[in-house]
């Protein structure tokens, strides 16, 4: 009887799902800016989703080792005004 408990103790451990990390980044901000630290900033790299445009974000970049991108989770809204054509035949 031990040993199956056991068993399925360690059972369900090795199939226990590792726990994920947090969202890297902000769906509230258009973009994103990745910062490389080398080995006098302790090594790593980062993510800062708090800019609202590029020249923003590249000129907080200027002289560091980073780059700015679009954010791939910023939701792309459509205008309430804009109106798709109509296609003929269906």
């Amino acid at each position: 009887m031990r040993f199956s408990f056991g068993l399925i103790i360690i059972a369900g451990t090795l199939l226990t799902p590792a726990s994920s990390h947090a969202q890297t980044f902000d769906p509230r901000y258009p973009v994103c800016m990745h910062v490389y630290s080398g080995a006098n900033g302790g090594g790593g790299e980062w993510y800062d989703c708090s800019f609202t445009s590029i020249p923003q974000c590249r000129a907080t970049a200027s002289g560091r080792s980073a780059i700015c991108d679009l954010n791939p989770y910023y939701p792309a809204h459509v205008p309430a005004s804009y109106h798709f054509p109509k296609t003929r035949g269906r």
